[in-house]
């Protein structure tokens, strides 16, 4: 499924950045001195990351509104909070942890908190039936080239969220787990161990797919 080409609206942003930093300015948020510092950070360093921050918005919420307003959100509470950036630093890795915060508190105030992993279920599910039987062949350059098919995203989607981020964060936007860690705020050996347990459960939910496609021998059926 293709991510859709109407993403966010850079003109409506800016707007609404306009409006924000004056109503911050009045409020003595930061001096004017300091307002030309921010804005030209913000410009330089956190507007060039904004089609990336849709495609993970989009990923996440699966909705194309959602995913501009959280968006939209996510570069408003950047500018409130760009006294904590350090200028020079990862700054997708930082809006993007903002990005994932913001998307989880929506889910909570809605009373739809994003599902967390029952990871000794979903371990008992993949020692299982045909997971035993997956080719090691690794996937992911085939189905996460370019776009992503129907198939590919509707079990994406499936996905618990938790496994969900971190094969998008990883495996989509090639964020490293080091700085997967800092994003969901999770030790790196959480990142490494819940990676593989996403991966694992992508190739059960493709495996129809990935062999008729060819990606994978039809052995178990074999067997």
């Amino acid at each position: 499924m293709e991510i859709p080409a109407n993403s966010v609206n850079s003109e409506f942003l800016e707007n609404e950045m306009s409006e924000t930093s004056d109503n911050q300015e009045q409020d003595a948020l930061y001096t004017p001195e300091e307002k030309l510092v921010y804005d030209k950070i913000f410009e330089q360093e956190l507007m060039p990351h904004i089609k990336s921050l849709y495609h993970f918005a989009f990923r996440l919420a699966n909705d194309e509104d959602d995913a501009n307003d959280l968006v939209q959100d996510t570069y408003l509470k950047a500018y409130r909070f760009l006294r904590s950036y350090e200028k020079g630093s990862n700054a997708k890795a930082w809006l993007f942890r903002i990005l994932k915060n913001s998307f989880i508190n929506n889910y909570r105030k809605n009373s739809k908190e994003p599902g967390k992993v029952d990871y000794e279920e979903a371990e008992q599910y993949l020692n299982t039936g045909k997971s035993s039987h997956l080719n090691t062949i690794d996937m992911r350059e085939k189905i996460y080239s370019n776009t992503l098919g129907d198939e590919v995203s509707n079990a994406l989607n499936s996905l618990p969220m938790d496994f969900k981020t971190v094969i998008v964060l990883c495996d989509i936007e090639e964020f490293s787990y080091e700085e997967i860690a800092q994003i969901i705020d999770i030790p790196i050996g959480t990142v490494r161990s819940r990676l593989h347990r996403a991966r694992q459960l992508l190739k059960e939910k493709l495996m129809d797919y990935a062999v008729s496609m060819g990606y994978l021998k039809d052995d178990f059926d074999n067997n």
